[in-house]
């Protein structure tokens, strides 16, 4: 399956893609569910005619068929503030709710695992859920070495008993480390799904790795993991004082700029399987609310 991904219905009627919601608009994807990632720079500034939405109201992303809401927890030591009400918010709306943190290397990784579990915990708390789980997610920075992943993943399921979900850039550094990695360690790195980010068929190339081209390029690059979870095909650049989306448009994956009718840029993922697995897949690897 490395090479082969999910047959996509590029054919199929608006009106019975998965993730649609009465009166609203077609989600884009292809028929995979979409989620959405956020953090405290969201939402983006206003840039076409459209809707919006902020971290109090997100039914404008699930009206465009998003399915789940992920919200940046913290960063490097530094809780995120918008994460909560995000997560009520997408709670509220029926969208399934996750955190992730991005792990870096000038804070050491237990601490910045206990950091992220005990926001988790607290999260959990919080309110009375709709949802039933919280998917909890690590962001691991270009420049961290295999240890400090790996501690990290090791703290947050010794704590919690949930294996995180491991988000990666497109980086070279990264793509040495863990395809370098001895077998037992490439075999606890596969129990986190990937989490991958790519937004042009021609981004990341170099001297040591040609452009992956598409998802299953960019998996055979890592050599670790026989296929990706979810996809992060829509990202959002700061260029010349505005927001800028980066989105991937090439071959069969033809994804628009903007997220249905928002009327602004957004991070955007697609899930790699139907609308029960990716209920599932929350289930497995997100923190019990209820």
């Amino acid at each position: 399956m490395k090479h082969l991904l999910l047959p996509l219905l590029l054919l199929a009627s608006c009106s019975s893609q998965p993730g649609s919601t009465p009166g609203s608009l077609p989600p884009t994807g292809f028929g995979m569910p979409q989620i959405i990632n956020v953090s405290a720079y969201d939402p983006k500034e206003r840039q076409l005619n459209g809707v919006g939405f902020s971290e109090h109201d997100v039914s404008a992303l699930r009206a465009n068929g998003a399915s789940g809401l992920i919200a940046r927890a913290g960063k490097g030591g530094n809780l995120d503030e918008k994460c909560a009400s995000f997560l009520a918010s997408a709670d509220r709306e029926g969208m399934l709710p996750g955190i992730y943190y991005r792990v870096q290397r000038h804070v050491d990784a237990v601490a910045q695992a206990d950091q992220f579990v005990n926001r988790a915990m607290s999260l959990a708390r919080s309110r009375a859920w709709n949802a039933s789980s919280l998917l909890l997610c690590g962001d691991f920075d270009g420049d961290l070495p295999l240890s400090a992943i790996l501690r990290f993943m090791d703290r947050v399921e010794a704590r919690t008993g949930v294996v995180p979900v491991a988000y990666l850039e497109n980086s070279t550094q990264l793509k040495q480390t863990l395809s370098g990695a001895d077998a037992a360690s490439k075999a606890k790195l596969r129990r986190m799904p990937y989490w991958l980010a790519l937004y042009a068929h021609d981004s990341g190339a170099g001297p040591v790795y040609p452009a992956p081209g598409n998802p299953a390029g960019l998996v055979d690059q890592y050599d670790v993991w026989s296929n990706w979870t979810m996809w992060q095909y829509g990202g959002v650049d700061w260029q010349g004082g505005r927001s800028r989306p980066k989105v991937y448009n090439h071959g069969r994956y033809r994804f628009p700029p903007y997220f249905g009718n928002l009327d602004r840029p957004t991070e955007r993922n697609v899930f790699h399987g139907s609308h029960a697995a990716l209920a599932g897949f929350w289930q497995q690897h997100g923190l019990r609310l209820r």
